[in-house]
This record gives C-alpha cells, structure tokens and sequence, in this order.
C-alpha cells in the first residue's frame, strides 16, 4: 500500500485521482468503505448497455435443461435433482441479529443466504456459468459431427464416441480456484484436454482436486492477471484449444444469469413479495466481475428497479470498484494505485476487473463496498456459531451490506428508500464457496475468526 500523494500513476499524481474521485483515498489506504453508483439509472434504460436481453438468458436456461440429463448420467451427485445444478435460498435469523449487534443498527428486516456455496460437482457460484460455456463448446462439436440431433437428447455425449471427439479438442481457464474447478471438472468428466492456469493465490486443495480429476494444472507466481494471459497465449496458439474468458465471455455470463429465473420461484415459494414496496437487495461478492455481474443483469431483468445489487470487495483488491468509479474500467488495476491484491479471500485475488462487466453494468449496479480479510474471517466465525454454516472467506463478502445501506442515508434519499420500504426489504447474502473446503483449512478459518471476535470481547 503506497498512500505518498506525489506517487504518478497513469501521468496523474495521486492527489489528482483523490481529488477527482475522492473514495480512491480511503481504497488506497485500505480502509473498509462504501461507494454508491450516483449513475443508477431506470433498468428499462439501462439494461440497453448490456447488448443481451431476457431471450438470451432464457435460451441459456433452456440449454442448461437439455443437459440434465446428461449431467446427471455424469455425476451421481446430481441425481437427486436429475441433473439440475441449483441451491437452496435459506433464512438466516440469528445471523442477522449479529450483524446488525455488530453495526450497531436495528436489524434488516429479512437477511436470506444464497447457498451457491453447496452447489453440487464444484461448490460454487461458478458452477452454473462454468459448466454452461463447456456444455455449450461440447455442444456445438458434438452437432457439427452429427452425434447428436435436433430431437434434443443430450446424452450420447457420454458414449465413447463423443469422448473420442472431445479428445481432439481443448479447453483452457485462468482462474484463482472456484472457476477453474468448474471448467476443469465438467470438461475432463466429457473427455477434453482440458487445462487451468491457477494464479499463486490459489487454494492447494483445489489444484489437488483438479489433478485427482485429470486436469493438468499450471501453477503461475503471480495473480490471476497473468495466469488469465498465458492461458489465452496458449490457446490462441492452438486451433483445438477453447479458451473459457471469464473477463470478456458471454456465454460464461449468461450462465451466471440463468440464477436469477431460478430464485424467483424460490422466493415466491417463501411467500416474499418483490415489487416497488418490497425491494430485494442482493449482496454480491465481486471478483473480476463475471460471476455477479451475470447475477445482477438476470436480478434486473426478472425484478427490474425492485431490486438492488451491491458488489463486495476485498480491500486489498477493489478492482471494479476502482474501475467503475473512475470510469477507466479494465484500463486501471489496484497494483498501480499501490494495493498488494493479496487477500485471504483467494476467490476475489483480482488487480483487474472485467471491462465487459464494467461497462455494460455501469447503470445498474446501486454500488460497491470493501472488506477486510480480519472481518471476513470474523463474519465466518458469525455464521459459524449462529447459523451452522460453513463459507469460505470470499463467500461471506456480502454480509456487510445490509449496515452499509443504513450507514448511507444519502443513497436511501435518492433512491426513495423510505423506513417502510426497508422495514419490507429482503436481503440476499450470495454465499459463493465453501462447502468443498477440507476440515482442516476450514478449522483454521473459524479459528481465526473465533480468535478476532474474542479479541473483540464477543
């Protein structure tokens, strides 16, 4: 962290960016802060940028349908659901009551969990964006080499023929874990060569997992930047490689998308009303921005202005806050404002933000906060002893949200968030990562957090 205000970045001084955008002082000091959109606009406008509509994500939807039972055939774990990759939508009463003890603030009206953490295969929110680019890549192979027709069935791709042909080809990800788990599994489980390049970041346990998979891992020194490269150098130098983009791709993005149809009839099932009076905010933890930008555009299209997404960030690494506020996107990264991007939450390890995401939700996003690695470790310990729940630390990223919203009374004026509506409000905690974290790195986890709240006197 380098805060000398003469430093030069980008030809500026660093007083100059302060100066313009005065939230960079408090990132660059990495100090826990808040930033609300102030070009927020109506989604009936906004959702124009994206250059994707509601079509696109119900086609996704439909895809990821047609392969159920494919999926299913695959993995045994799936079988429970016949192949349908979905999590549960719990609530979290007495983790809510924490938070708000902890903010000091009277506690949010209704504070609900997104259990993408125990998605089945691979753990995460990538799952759904992950195995829908594979299916969709083995998908347009398989048609071209008449394997599979028009009457929709999915599942001669798990014959020997169809893994003959995916044999030939490659897919290729940079990834600092949850991403490349995904990608890694279902494209060696359907027969491609299939590669991750983890950045140095990277949770042991998930090159382990991959190899035990046979995925070839490349392991980079540096961050998830440079394994994104040369994963992408690599495979443009191979015709059969598909390299899977998690910075640029559409189709990883329309998968994360398909969640938002599915939690609607997770709601309504729940008796929660979403409407102007009834607002739902969704609190998303943000890394290069692939994963929550897919879920906030398909929150947007279902819910429209009744519902708020909030990015979350380690304070170690801002990437899209800092891109957003700045308007400079995927130009700027927080190693040139003097940032480490070394943070506990490896999942989230991102210096620079996907400028597709950046730019296509610049309208749509209410805002962004940071956190840091000592309260997320604190907020698992939380979750841990109110609610039994297991996260990994990026996972919990989100559970601020709620306290900056009533710490921002600014941002409640200029939405209209009167107390009646927030006395209404839901909140969704989008849970990431967890489950598939070993016993014995969880204990440290929880420990660590135990540790901080003792210190804490709670």
């Amino acid at each position: 962290m380098n805060t000398d205000r003469t430093r030069i970045i980008h030809g500026r001084s660093l007083a100059d960016w302060i100066a313009e955008f005065p939230p960079i002082a408090d990132l660059v000091a990495a100090r826990e802060t808040a930033w609300f959109n102030p070009a927020v606009a109506p989604a009936a406008e906004a959702l124009g940028d994206v250059g994707l509509g509601l079509v696109d994500v119900r086609d996704a939807e439909a895809r990821l349908r047609r392969f159920a039972p494919l999926l299913a055939r695959l993995f045994p774990e799936l079988a429970a659901t016949g192949g349908i990759i979905e999590s549960d939508l719990v609530a979290a009463p007495a983790f809510a009551a924490a938070l708000a003890a902890e903010a000091g603030t009277a506690p949010a009206a209704r504070i609900l969990i997104k259990k993408d953490s125990h998605l089945p295969v691979s753990g995460s929110i990538k799952a759904r964006g992950g195995f829908y680019e594979v299916l969709k890549r083995a998908e347009t192979l398989a048609e071209a080499a008449g394997l599979i027709g028009p009457d929709g069935d999915t599942t001669p791709l798990a014959e020997p023929a169809a893994r003959d042909l995916f044999a030939r080809h490659a897919i290729a990800v940079g990834s600092t874990g949850n991403l490349g788990l995904s990608i890694g599994l279902m494209g060696a489980r359907l027969g491609f060569r299939t590669t991750v390049h983890m950045s140095a970041d990277a949770r042991a346990w998930k090159k382990a997992k991959l190899r035990a998979a046979g995925v070839a891992v490349v392991e980079h020194a540096a961050d998830y930047g440079a394994a994104v490269a040369q994963g992408r150098a690599e495979a443009a130098a191979d015709p059969s490689c598909h390299f899977v983009d998690d910075e640029h791709s559409q189709d990883l993005f329309l998968g994360y998308a398909v969640a938002a149809l599915r939690l609607a009839p997770q709601l309504a099932a729940l008796g929660i009303a979403v409407d102007g009076e009834h607002p739902l905010f969704v609190h998303l933890p943000c890394g290069v921005g692939g994963g929550p930008g897919g879920v906030a555009f398909g929150l947007k299209l279902v819910y429209g202005d009744a519902v708020h997404c909030l990015f979350a960030e380690p304070t170690a690494s801002p990437a899209m806050l800092l891109g957003v506020l700045t308007d400079r996107h995927d130009a700027v990264a927080v190693q040139d404002f003097g940032l480490s991007n070394l943070t506990a939450a490896d999942g989230l390890a991102v210096g620079r933000p996907s400028g597709f995401v950046g730019r296509a939700l610049r309208r749509l996003v209410d805002g962004y906060f940071t956190v840091a690695d000592r309260r997320l470790f604190r907020l698992l310990a939380l979750l841990k002893r109110t609610e039994g729940l297991e996260l990994e630390p990026s996972a919990i990223a989100g559970a601020p949200g709620p306290a900056w919203i009533a710490a921002t009374p600014a941002y409640r004026a200029r939405m209209a968030l009167t107390p009646d509506r927030l006395a209404r409000a839901t909140h969704i905690l989008w849970a990431t990562g967890g489950s598939m974290v070993p016993p014995d790195e969880m204990a440290g986890y929880l420990t660590a957090g135990e540790e901080a709240l003792r210190a804490d006197g709670l």
